[in-house]
């Protein structure tokens, strides 16, 4: 028989892992709402309220969208942590959510999503207007209920439509600032529409085997790398065309336009370069596609700095 030491005897088992602190599960449950994906959506939230107030926006409103808009977005993340919890463990990825490490319980994450939800929904109700509360639900409802539920497993066009939900904070921050919707929210929302599958499509080229041994029919898991380049060139060129028609609807200086031309062309140059590499015989992480993933965020932030600045500009 083996006789253990004291120290030993009273080492933690490997199985179970460090002890949990309050700390520990504070931030196992911010992971699950998604911070960085959340700084995305808010870059798109600002500077719609600029454009809808011809300048600066109310503070207090403002803070109010922004607040409750981040508990909406960190809502809808942790909602589909849940949803996605079984899909997550085989992903690389994503194999360090909360979830996926058991460091918050399925019902845990339920229950945070669902407070999350009704804090923001009823908060922009109270601080804002009805407008701006509904969107808020209703993108919350779109990306768990459409996307995570019915689109993400079912279909290749799954971020396509699954993406209406992100283009939702525009008009949020429109509705926050105005109490009704108008043709600029409307254009900027098809520009966060037409710029989000090509965005996704590159991160799902790097991660493509992730995605099939998750059996999630993400496009470059099921159609060829030419069909996958060839339609992100398509929806950036869409994204770029429509990024340019703010100016005539909205009204803007010239500073917008000629800020949104060059970052087209920039974003259109990269894009163009993914199929030059293609056609010269590249494949899987020969083609690079991040470079194109990484800028796309670039454009998406640096177009929404311009249209925070252009009102201030007339």
């Amino acid at each position: 028989m083996t006789v253990l030491t004291n120290r030993q005897a009273t080492a933690p088992s490997p199985q179970t892992g460090p002890p949990r602190t309050i700390g520990t599960v504070v931030k196992a449950y911010i992971a699950l709402t998604k911070p960085r994906i959340i700084e995305l959506l808010l870059i798109t939230t600002l500077p719609v309220m600029f454009l809808a107030a011809g300048g600066l926006p109310p503070l207090w409103t403002s803070l109010a969208v922004m607040v409750f808009g981040t508990l909406s977005a960190g809502s809808a993340n942790a909602l589909n942590c849940y949803v996605d919890r079984d899909i997550d463990q085989k992903m690389r990825r994503t194999r360090r959510r909360p979830l996926a490490r058991h460091q918050v319980s399925p019902r845990g994450a339920l229950v945070f999503g669902i407070v999350l939800g009704i804090l923001s929904t009823v908060g922009l109700w109270v601080t804002t207007n009805w407008l701006a509360a509904l969107l808020s639900a209703g993108a919350i409802l779109f990306y768990v209920l459409v996307y995570s539920m019915i689109l993400k497993r079912r279909t290749a066009q799954n971020i396509v439509w699954g993406g209406i939900a992100g283009c939702m904070p525009v008009m949020i921050g429109w509705a926050g600032i105005t109490e009704r919707l108008d043709w600029a929210p409307l254009v900027l929302f098809g520009v966060v529409f037409f710029w989000t599958p090509p965005h996704t499509w590159t991160l799902a080229m790097r991660y493509k085997e992730d995605y099939a041994a998750a059996k999630v029919p993400m496009l470059p898991v099921v159609a060829t790398e030419r069909r996958v380049v060839l339609e992100s060139i398509a929806y950036t060129w869409a994204t770029v065309l429509c990024s340019l028609a703010l100016w005539p609807v909205a009204g803007t200086t010239l500073f917008y336009p000629v800020v949104a031309a060059v970052l087209g062309a920039m974003c259109l140059w990269e894009v163009h370069r993914l199929l030059a590499r293609l056609n010269a015989g590249k494949s899987g992480v020969d083609l690079r596609p991040m470079r194109f993933f990484h800028w796309s965020n670039a454009y998406l932030a640096l177009l929404f700095l311009a249209v925070a600045i252009d009102p201030l500009l007339s």
